[in-house]
């Protein structure tokens, strides 16, 4: 057996998670203009909606250790039936106000099965000695990938939200019914020093939180705006936006699964410096695009920057962090990289409606660039 299939094998029941969360933001980022046009917001009021997501995600992040403690080998397929759900909001999303609702639906749902998923994944790679984040995360983005493609095509057929979300429903309650492990679930077992009280090193967590913070922000944004940059920006045809986020999910999976032995040959550290580099490229890239192929080009570049930045980022902060910790740790370092992932295209959405979206671009470059000394800061950090 491969080391790859070997690899998804021990990680199947958290993969199956995080493709089904990713297929979901796939088909949203392809079905951005009709979601938007559907409320009637603005640059501005669109990017403010999202930020229910952020609320309802945050709280999960903050829930998340006692959530999965509690419900121990049910957390996933309990919590993805929530997810399930929470999806269809958006169909009933009128106003503003309504996708504001929806968003915090699905930020709440959505983060407690992320988390849940990436706690799993770094308990999974203590008990099998494997390094299983970055295979993980790629089933994330294959899933984003052939969703956004798909989204993108049925809307140009002339299909609407009304018939892609409850579609793609019944594949995510599939996905996540997948995940119950039932006897094959244990948990790494605390070793004898790991059983008196410790303070969480709240230096290391917040470092982490940041790398996470600026790549989610980068993943994102560009995930939720590259279809309206291409089609207003760009001028393509509707429908075509969604080549856009396509590019970003199926270029991500693809070079998280080279990461897999590209992370065991460069080391962690290196292995996050060198993708910060190729992503900062990436959104100059596209900040200066002057047609779709070139920023087609440039969301390639991010992509292949950011593909394991994040799930790279788990395993180096498991590594400094002890195992009795490692749930709390986590949990608070997602906390605080959520906001990016929630805030940041609400933040692009205000940089646009007072400029536009190529300055949000290169704004993005910015924070995206700032990786490369936190992970230098990061990768001197030990083990308390």
């Amino acid at each position: 057996m491969s080391s790859m299939s070997q690899s998804l094998r021990h990680a199947r029941a958290p993969a199956a998670c995080l493709a089904a969360l990713g297929a979901y933001w796939g088909v949203f980022a392809a079905l951005v203009p009709d979601i938007k046009l559907q409320a009637g917001a603005s640059d501005a009021e669109f990017g403010v909606a999202l930020l229910g997501s952020a609320c309802g995600g945050m709280i999960s992040m903050a829930l998340a250790p006692k959530v999965s403690q509690k419900l121990g080998s049910k957390v996933l397929p309990v919590v993805g039936i929530f997810a399930v759900l929470a999806m269809l909001t958006p169909l009933f999303a009128q106003s503003v106000g309504l996708l504001f609702l929806a968003m915090l639906c699905i930020g709440a749902s959505f983060a407690m099965l992320d988390i849940s998923a990436n706690i799993r994944i770094s308990n999974l790679e203590e008990l099998s000695g494997m390094h299983l984040q970055n295979v993980s995360h790629a089933m994330y983005s294959a899933g984003f990938g052939v969703a956004a493609l798909s989204g993108g095509l049925l809307r140009k057929a002339g299909f609407g939200p009304d018939v892609i979300l409850p579609s793609l429903a019944v594949l995510v309650a599939f996905l996540v019914a997948s995940s119950y492990e039932g006897r094959g679930w244990r948990v790494p077992t605390a070793d004898e020093e790991d059983t008196h009280s410790a303070r969480l090193p709240w230096g290391t967590v917040l470092i982490a939180g940041f790398i996470f913070f600026a790549a989610f922000t980068g993943e994102n944004s560009t995930e939720s705006w590259s279809a309206l940059f291409i089609e207003r920006e760009l001028g393509a045809p509707a429908g075509e936006g969604g080549f856009g986020p396509a590019m970003l999910g199926l270029v991500m999976a693809l070079g998280r699964l080279a990461g897999q032995s590209a992370t065991a040959r460069l080391g962690l550290g290196r292995m996050i410096l060198i993708s910060a580099a190729f992503a900062t490229l990436g959104l100059v890239l596209v900040a200066s695009a002057q047609g779709q192929t070139a920023a087609l080009i440039g969301i390639a570049v991010i992509a292949a920057g950011l593909a394991v930045v994040v799930p790279t980022g788990n395993s180096l902060l498991g590594q400094c962090v002890r195992r009795d910790l490692r749930a709390r740790a986590m949990s608070r370092a997602w906390m605080v990289g959520f906001l990016g992932f929630f805030v940041g295209p609400s933040s692009m959405g205000m940089i646009a409606q007072v400029s536009s979206l190529r300055v949000s671009f290169g704004v993005l470059a910015v924070l995206v660039a700032m990786i490369i000394p936190a992970t230098l800061a990061l990768s001197r950090r030990t083990r308390p």
